[in-house]
């Protein structure tokens, strides 16, 4: 679903791109907080993963293009914010080394994949995982979200052209919805997939992300402990925030 320059009115331009600076603020300001330096790591294996998922594209009406997102399912293993900047990342570099989608329009790209298909994945999976604990939570969650997430920017992104005057709102919102249903599909089982490959093949790399939102016990010194492999090997999918 990424937008092209020229496509896109000034006000939509504009409008979008201050949106997505304050998200892109936000969401630095919360990694920091937030990261921790063993989790460089995964956010490179997993940014790069995005990057090749997205450059599979499919051409749709409307002067968009339908693909994998990925957003979610960084969401999840790396949490949100960082997501979002990983995504960032990923559309910068995808607009400066192949001109898929603008640079000008950054910001509305941004916020169809980087914020309403990442956060919006999240919340989601979030709430899922609310009513639904344990292993049937962590995958249903992850699966709705990134399902719900895939269809809800490309909705965004049809406002964003139906707006700019680009084609007509009711068509381009059809076309882009009524593709991405099927891809957001995609979307979902690739998600479930890496997930269930990850519990089981390396859940310490999920455990990365629960390690930021743990609180430390009363009476704990502060002194960082390292788990032991046996302990690492063991992560409950319960446990994954």
């Amino acid at each position: 679903m990424h937008i092209p320059d020229g496509w896109l009115s000034t006000p939509v331009l504009l409008t979008s791109n201050v949106l997505a600076l304050g998200a892109l603020t936000w969401s630095t300001i919360q990694a920091r907080r937030e990261l921790d330096e063993s989790a460089v790591p995964l956010m490179g294996v997993m940014g790069a993963f995005v990057f090749a998922a997205q450059m599979i594209n499919l051409p749709l009406p409307g002067g968009i293009s339908g693909h994998l997102m990925g957003g979610t399912l960084l969401a999840i293993t790396l949490g949100p914010a960082v997501a979002t900047l990983v995504i960032a990342s990923v559309l910068l570099l995808q607009a400066l080394l192949f001109a898929d989608g603008g640079l000008l329009a950054f910001g509305a790209n941004f916020l169809n994949m980087g914020l309403v298909g990442t956060l919006g994945g999240y919340l989601v999976y979030r709430a899922v995982r609310w009513f639904v604990p344990g292993t049937w939570g962590l995958y249903a969650g992850a699966g709705l979200g990134a399902w719900l997430a895939t269809i809800a920017g490309a909705a965004l992104a049809a406002v964003h052209l139906g707006v700019s005057g680009t084609a007509p709102l009711g068509a381009v919102t059809v076309a882009a919805v009524g593709f991405h249903v099927f891809i957001g599909a995609i979307e979902a089982t690739v998600t479930v997939a890496v997930l269930h490959y990850l519990v089981r093949v390396r859940p310490q790399l999920l455990a990365l992300n629960t390690t930021n939102h743990t609180t430390t016990p009363k009476g704990a010194t502060g002194t960082a402990v390292m788990a032991s492999p046996s302990a690492v090997h063991s992560v409950d999918p319960k446990v994954i925030q």
